[in-house]
């Protein structure tokens, strides 16, 4: 490998990414492709002023060898006129290794482009990086997204120069340079299954079917990142539309999903997932298309959990949450004093209670009670099964549960439904209004208007403005 050509590569790039002047933070692990990357840049700075901090984690899993690792990177960044930052970080141990050393180091290089200001950190990942990636994900049944491997460049501040070199070509370029690298003995084990798709997949792939396997994979990716960036406007205009954010979680409409282009559809599922996620990772096709099978079913309700995400059916709304988020039993009750407001649960209204001397005018929002009609002093609770009382619009008592039927009011919703009662008796629910019992009448001589008054939302945006007791789909 010419080296004046590969730099003029790298620098017909990352000129397109970072401005003259730009500090860089360099992700080196010791290994071929970010030393390679780290002389690269060194020999570009001069060009157009840029600043290099070496950045290196050790996460201590394979004991001296890793320190020698650290070791090996300081004294480049040394010999080369490099700040460099070590970061100590072990990792916990669990299953999958590589995505939480990934994700730990990722969480530190965030942290040093805010220490340093920073205004990008460049990683050394190949075009056989992203072919692996394709190919693993590809493998694992991951949908357009997946396929679309890693990004040349993220929105919080990861650029990769090197996805259009092989790490043939990497290597190459080292020792042309007389460079010398890490090798980490992890990569040579068979127990990891990245591993496996390196060492025996890939090479059989290219000795039996093609022998441009990587590239092949790597066009793969730029074909559907094209396609994922296209989506990407119209996606966030159907969430606008069509997902509501009440009390952290997200509630689509099953018609809306059902009435979509399934592509569209598959792709507005994945959006309200990464919404209650903060990222896609290990959600593959499946989950989507279990998804999507339980708003085409016929019976109003059910519920499925797919990794790190609870979905739940009632009625014709799907409601996407963080596991542990939704429970059957929420019981609160305080006082409720006339007149006084009190905060309703749920946390997104507040009842008034009011007194007047006459009638109060009905205007749809407002209900009105005798009060010389009530037993006793006023409490608000939540609703729970078996209650029941005789809304003035009912010739019987009946079941809150049959009225919440009646009114298609979601599972959730009910958690932290309303109630005004005195004593055993309820004398208020929300929507259903009164009891015929103590509603006003031509006798009345004091009255408690009762108003439900939706406080002011904490953040505003498009499509995510909450009713009380109800989400609705914007249209």
């Amino acid at each position: 490998m010419e080296i004046k050509k590969f730099q003029d590569r790298v620098f017909s790039i990352l000129k397109e990414m970072l401005p003259a002047g730009a500090s860089i933070g360099v992700a080196v692990s010791g290994g071929a492709d970010s030393v390679a990357l780290l002389r690269t840049l060194r020999a570009l700075a001069g060009q157009v002023g840029w600043k290099l901090i070496a950045l290196h984690v050790n996460h201590k899993l394979r004991g001296a060898e890793s320190d020698e690792d650290a070791r090996f990177v300081q004294q480049l960044a040394a010999e080369l006129g490099c700040f460099c930052e070590i970061a100590e970080i072990p990792l916990p141990g669990t299953a999958n290794l590589e995505q939480e050393g990934r994700l730990a180091r990722n969480t530190w290089f965030r942290e040093m482009i805010r220490r340093h200001s920073l205004h990008k950190v460049a990683q050394g990942h190949t075009l056989s990086d992203q072919a692996e990636t394709v190919l693993f994900r590809l493998l694992r049944g991951t949908g357009g997204a997946g396929l679309s491997g890693i990004r040349p460049a993220t929105p919080d501040g990861f650029v990769r120069p090197l996805l259009h070199f092989t790490r043939q070509e990497a290597r190459d370029y080292l020792r042309a340079l007389g460079q010398p690298w890490r090798e980490d003995s992890s990569n040579q084990s068979l127990a990891f299954d990245r591993n496996r798709l390196r060492l025996e997949l890939l090479p059989a792939l290219a000795r039996d079917w093609n022998p441009q396997i990587e590239g092949t994979l790597a066009a793969m990716a730029n074909w559907a990142r094209a396609e994922e960036d296209f989506w990407a406007p119209v996606v966030a205009d159907l969430a606008a539309r069509h997902i509501t954010s009440p009390e952290g979680a997200q509630l689509c409409t099953t018609d809306a999903l059902t009435s979509l282009p399934l592509a569209a559809a598959r792709r507005l599922v994945r959006h309200a997932i990464g919404l209650v996620r903060g990222d896609l990772h290990f959600i593959d096709f499946c989950h989507v298309e279990r998804i999507l099978a339980l708003a085409l079913q016929t019976e109003g309700s059910g519920r499925l959990q797919i990794p790190g995400v609870d979905v739940m059916r009632s009625f014709n709304w799907l409601r996407f949450a963080s596991p542990g988020t939704y429970s059957r039993d929420r019981r609160t009750s305080s006082p409720a004093p006339i007149p006084g407001q009190i905060p309703l649960p749920g946390g997104l209204s507040t009842l008034s209670l009011q007194l007047s001397d006459a009638n109060c005018s009905y205007n749809g929002m407002v209900d009105c009670l005798d009060r010389d009609l009530l037993p006793g002093p006023l409490e608000l609770r939540t609703w729970q099964p078996g209650d029941q009382y005789q809304p003035v619009t009912s010739s019987a008592p009946v079941k809150l549960k049959t009225l919440f039927q009646e009114a298609r009011v979601p599972l959730w919703d009910r958690n932290w439904w309303p109630v005004l009662a005195a004593g055993e008796a309820i004398v208020w629910t929300r929507q259903f209004g009164v009891a015929a019992e103590f509603s006003t009448g031509s006798s009345t001589q004091s009255v408690v208007s009762v108003e439900e008054i939706a406080d002011p939302p904490k953040t505003s945006s498009p499509g995510k403005h909450p009713e009380p007791g109800f989400m609705r789909l914007l249209d």
